[in-house]
């Protein structure tokens, strides 16, 4: 079994992920606690393999949490779950390595994705033989299994995250702008959502010549 130790300070909210982990098969909840100071206390006594982490806490912010989780050589892994459609929030969670990001409010089905595919990467074990290896288990944990060949899993979540961010739409060139990429590496990510049925696209009229196309996330996505 995998455990589970789900940090989150909403009473309702934390017993509803308790019981969304328990019901995936082969996650086991080992505990909940409602601040970043009982889950630094609570694993020094109990590991786990993965904390479900809230990112606002009463105490400190998750992110704290989770440098200090590194820094005692913890090796449990985390997916951080927080309402905060924050560009910037999602780059300092990558660069602390934390495997996947949840966005509040989030469905059973959502949750039981992401642990499904943390499941599958738990299993794939043995040597790593040449860059294919480390791709493909990558792959299992990130979801990367639907990308197109040359796109990035990180990219493409700034890159959604972005257009979160901004519910009237953005165009290619300002999605490049936010995420650090070219207009046209933009439009390759964007256009991929689309296909997904994640984003759609807009034609804005108003100016001379061709309308500008914008992408936008439709809100129940």
């Amino acid at each position: 079994m995998i455990s589970v130790l789900v940090v989150e300070d909403e009473e309702i909210t934390a017993e509803a992920n308790r019981i969304y982990v328990n019901r995936v098969p082969g996650f086991e909840v080992a505990g909940v606690v409602r601040s970043g100071g009982e889950a630094l206390r609570f694993l020094r006594r109990t590991p786990v393999d993965l904390i479900l982490l809230d990112l606002y806490l009463p105490d400190m912010h998750g992110l704290e949490v989770c440098r200090a989780v590194r820094a005692g050589g913890l090796l449990c892994d985390v997916i951080a779950v927080t309402s905060a459609r924050d560009l910037a929030m999602v780059r300092r969670a990558v660069s602390l390595g934390i495997s996947q990001y949840l966005l509040k409010p989030f469905t059973f089905a959502t949750l039981n994705e992401k642990l499904t595919g943390y499941a599958r990467f738990k299993e794939e074990a043995g040597e790593i033989v040449g860059q294919g290896d480390v791709d493909r288990v990558l792959g299992t944990l990130r979801g990367r299994s639907d990308l197109q060949k040359g796109l990035a899993r990180d990219t493409l979540d700034l890159v959604a995250a972005e257009l979160r961010r901004r519910p009237a739409g953005m165009s290619a060139q300002a999605v490049g702008t936010a995420a650090g990429v070219s207009r046209v590496t933009a439009r390759r990510y964007l256009e991929h959502l689309v296909e997904l049925g994640v984003a759609v696209r807009m034609p804005q009229y108003g100016g001379v010549g061709r309308p500008e196309l914008l992408y936008r996330i439709p809100p129940e996505s």
